[in-house]
Order: structure tokens, then C-alpha cells, then sequence
């Protein structure tokens, strides 16, 4: 029998430094949304974090490792390759399509602040524009290439499913109907997967 490795145990000082890290992670998110990335000090997100300047420049050393820190708290909490990663053993189509519409609906649910945050950064420094677009191109071309691995997997036009896909998953398509519509994120999650399953059957290659 192999033997099982025991999980290394964080020390108290460990744990301290994880909570002030997210603590100065939210304070930021906080101030770049009331404040704007432009306006927003680390003076600021201190006093929002109740904690030494120091502290925080030791720990992000600037407004912009802030930023990638908002992006990957974001990764974290959206669950993403956990979610398609299950989604993929699915022997049925519609279960996968299900679980990438609640997939969908975790990204934009729980990024909503983030986008919003990097948005505003992105008038303002070129970099942060430049991460934002990179982050957004990164996730069409890791999910077209999961969309067009399922469709060949269940007879499928690829191109067109991915297509379909990315289209129908864009956070624009979540803001119109949960933020301005009134839609739920439970209801939005529904219409999602009904219409995946509907426009992938529509992508049938021809026998």
C-alpha cells in the first residue's frame, strides 16, 4: 500500500498573512470602484484595510500587482477549470452544456467587480488595457478549443459550435439580462444551457 503524504499544515503566521493579504485585496477592489483606479491611493486602500502602507507596498509593491491579484482572486473563486474539467467527463452532451452554462454564470457572477474594476484601470494605463484584453483572449481561445474538442467528440461542426458558444457566453450577453433586465443568475444559467443545447443540435455536420 502506498503511503499517504500528509497535506503541510499553515502556520498561525501563515494564516495571518493570507487573511491581511485578502483584507488588503478587497480594500483595493473597494477603492478602485468608488474611487477609480486613476484616484485611488494605496494611502487609501491602507486606511480601507486597516493596515500599514507598508504593508501593503511589501506585499503587492503597486496599484497594478493589486490589480493581478483582483484577476486571481477572480480565477479562484470562479471555479472555471474545475467546472470544464468535470464537464468533459460527462458522457452526455447536455450535461456537459449544463455545467458550462453554470460555469458561465460563476465567471461573470463573481467577475463582475473585477471586470468593472479593470475597466476603469484600463482608461487610464495602457498595461492594465492590455492585461484586461489578454485575460479576455485567453479565455476564447482556451474555451473554442474545448467547444470544438466536444463537437468533434459528438458529431459536431466544430467552427460552429465554438462560434456559437462564444458568442452566446459573452459577459455582455450575462450584464443585458441580469443587469439590466432584472434576470436572476439561476435564471440566466437556465436560459443559457436551454439555448447551448438548441444552437449545438443546430451544428450537426452532415452524414
Amino acid at each position: 500500500m502506498s503511503e499517504i503524504k500528509a497535506v503541510p499544515q499553515l502556520t498561525h503566521r501563515q494564516r495571518q498573512a493570507l487573511q491581511t493579504r485578502q483584507l488588503i485585496v478587497q480594500a483595493a477592489t473597494e477603492r478602485f470602484l468608488q474611487d477609480g483606479y486613476g484616484n485611488a491611493t494605496m494611502e487609501s486602500i491602507a486606511t480601507q484595510a486597516g493596515v500599514a502602507v507598508s504593508t501593503v507596498y511589501s506585499a503587492f509593491t503597486s496599484k497594478r500587482g493589486l490589480l493581478q491579484a483582483i484577476r486571481e482572486n477572480w480565477h479562484q473563486d470562479s471555479e472555471q477549470r474545475a467546472l470544464y474539467t468535470q464537464a468533459s467527463t460527462k458522457p452526455d452532451l447536455a450535461q456537459r452544456l449544463e455545467l458550462a452554462a453554470h460555469a458561465t454564470r460563476r465567471q461573470w457572477e463573481t467577475g463582475g467587480q473585477m471586470i468593472r474594476v479593470y475597466t476603469t484601470a484600463a482608461a487610464v494605463d495602457l498595461e492594465a488595457a492590455a492585461e484586461l484584453q489578454e485575460a479576455m483572449s485567453g479565455r476564447r481561445a482556451a474555451l473554442g478549443q474545448t467547444m470544438r474538442r466536444w463537437a468533434q467528440e459528438f458529431g459536431l461542426d466544430p467552427e460552429e459550435a465554438a462560434a456559437s458558444f462564444l458568442a452566446l457566453t459573452r459577459a455582455e450577453v450575462y450584464q443585458e439580462l441580469v443587469g439590466e433586465w432584472g434576470w436572476t443568475p439561476q435564471r440566466y444559467e437556465r436560459w443559457l444551457a436551454d439555448v447551448l443545447q438548441s444552437q449545438f443540435h443546430q451544428s450537426r455536420t452532415a452524414d
